[in-house]
């Protein structure tokens, strides 16, 4: 047994046991927009966006009071744990109604410890006025913990493993990894960061909640840890729509993990037979941030994730009996072959009622223009999702953001002025973060969700949501493990294009709880309590 204080700790000092903290019943109504039209659009196709309503980001880091830089620690001996950090997490800390921001940090080579303040992790109250406020010494998770061991773990995300109403954590490992006798590499006479394939892989944890404040490790019961990988990515839904919570692991230059819930405490790899564990062609790629979410309204999550230079960014379409490969007929082929990407998420950010995909840039080795002759240096990008299963790349019409090349890492995804449009928090190594206020200037409505548990666990983390407008259906489902080491708002946002009004909105919520609403406005962040089961609908 463990305390959930005392698991999930990396070189980063990734406190994700803060998410924990219970959320409010705290209901924020924003004043709905004025009512757009009603003219019906196909569900699964849009018009190309016009210069008026494009997607736009603006980064207001330098106006935010944000001073937090993200120090990786370079050695001469290129450690390969410094370039693998920079999780950054989005939640409301202190259940105000507003999204604050909590940044990882690196730590001192080669001690990994955090010798002064300026590898502290940060965190940020959003003060609701486009500023944040560090409140770390406040809160005390600067991430100096005295006599805890430093495991090599890359992300960490909670679920509800049994549908007990218990939120379970799981720890996603990545190498066997030793720094006082790590492997040194180079390429010519360049000391540069070794490949994963110079080291072995690492079982991943899984952490079943007692209900008592206390954790039980059940890795082996569950058989979450005989599966041994090179773990980077995790995400989390319920792929075959079986009422248990599914595991999908994007693995580094290892076949990926779809780690299906058998219901009964245990877990088995199907990313084989799904169709998941390689690309088309055969290959396992350089697996990064993972996102598992439904891309096209079929009520079927779908997989997409990151990857480095020459292996594109797999996109995989459930089509309700297996996974297909869609990268390269969806246009996200051509778009990714020659980059790397880490963070990444899935959210409608012109709230058009399709999810489009953002990535953020940066190459693995800091003096990869040295080595490999190309650029270190990449910019994040914006994937429009034109429906059907096609994107276009807008990242050059998304804003000067866009056009800024770093080494970002990862991302975290919410509406931090809480306005219906899904803004972006970017971290990047030995350089300030990138804070990316959506300005998308168009007439469409929206809605975000809070839900509130009551049988089930307080966050909702795990309910399916479906709506239906005089635009058609969506579906979402709740959830903050998102991307690459990187924790977002756990509000359901959907975007409801001319839609004034949602017809219905459906809940299913992990213990068989249902809910129905009907008529519900627009343009509004709605709370929603978990009914008493039996309990008629609303």
């Amino acid at each position: 047994m463990v305390h959930a204080a005392r698991v999930a700790l990396s070189f980063q000092g990734l406190l994700f046991f803060v998410l924990l903290i219970s959320p409010s019943t705290f209901a924020l109504q924003i004043a709905p927009a004025a009512a757009g039209t009603t003219s019906k659009t196909a569900q699964n196709a849009k018009p190309a966006a016009t210069p008026e309503s494009r997607i736009t980001f603006e980064d207001l880091i330098e106006h935010s009071g944000i001073r937090f830089e993200l120090k990786n620690s370079v050695s001469p001996q290129r450690y390969s744990i410094e370039t693998m950090l920079g999780g950054v997490a989005v939640f409301d800390y202190n259940n105000d109604g507003l999204l604050d921001i909590f940044f990882t940090n690196g730590a001192a080579i080669p001690s990994l410890e955090k010798t002064d303040p300026s590898y502290w992790n940060r965190l940020y109250r959003n003060n609701g006025d486009g500023t944040f406020t560090d409140v770390t010494d406040k809160a005390g998770v600067g991430g100096t913990i005295t006599g805890y061991g430093k495991a090599w773990a890359v992300a960490a995300g909670w679920f509800d493993s049994s549908n007990s109403g218990r939120l379970d954590l799981i720890i996603i490992d990545y190498l066997d990894y030793d720094i006082a006798n790590a492997k040194l590499c180079s390429i010519g006479n360049a000391r540069t960061y070794c490949a994963p394939g110079n080291f072995k892989g690492t079982p991943n944890i899984l952490y079943r909640n007692n209900g008592n404040g206390t954790f039980t490790d059940v890795s082996a019961s569950s058989h979450i840890g005989q599966y041994v990988g090179k773990g980077m990515g995790l995400a989390f839904a319920d792929y075959d729509n079986d009422g248990f919570t599914d595991i999908f692991v994007s693995n580094d230059t290892f076949p990926n993990f779809l780690l299906h819930n058998n219901g009964d405490g245990t877990f088995k790899d199907v990313a084989l037979e799904q169709g998941v564990a390689y690309t088309s062609n055969g290959s396992a790629v350089a697996g990064m941030g993972a996102e598992f979410r439904d891309l096209n309204n079929d009520s079927l999550p779908d997989i997409f994730h990151t990857a480095m230079f020459g292996d594109t960014f797999p996109l995989y379409k459930n089509t309700g009996t297996q996974f297909d490969d869609v990268t390269e007929v969806s246009g996200v082929t051509a778009f990714s072959h020659r980059m790397t990407a880490w963070g990444t998420g899935a959210f409608d950010f012109d709230n058009d009622g399709q999810k489009d995909l953002f990535t953020t840039g940066g190459a693995i080795l800091d003096n990869e223009l040295e080595v490999l002759h190309r650029p270190a240096l990449q910019p994040n990008c914006l994937l429009r999702n034109n429906g059907n299963f096609i994107f276009t790349d807008v990242s050059a019409t998304a804003g000067s953001a866009f056009l800024s090349p770093r080494l970002h890492r990862g991302a975290a995804f919410g509406s931090f002025n809480n306005d219906g449009k899904t803004d972006v928090v970017v971290s990047t190594i030995n350089d300030t973060p990138q804070l990316l206020i959506n300005l998308t200037s168009n007439s469409n409505h929206w809605i975000i969700l809070k839900l509130v548990g009551t049988q089930d666990n307080r966050d909702g983390l795990g309910t399916k949501v479906k709506i239906t407008t005089t635009e058609g259906v969506q579906y979402n489902h709740a959830t903050t493990a998102v991307g690459y080491s990187s924790s977002s708002d756990k509000r359901v946002h959907f975007g409801l294009g001319n839609a004034a009004i949602i017809d219905r909105i459906e809940i299913s919520w992990p213990t068989g709880v249902k809910q129905v609403l009907t008529h519900v406005r627009a343009d509004q962040v709605l709370t929603i309590v978990e009914s008493l089961p039996g309990a008629a609908a609303n």
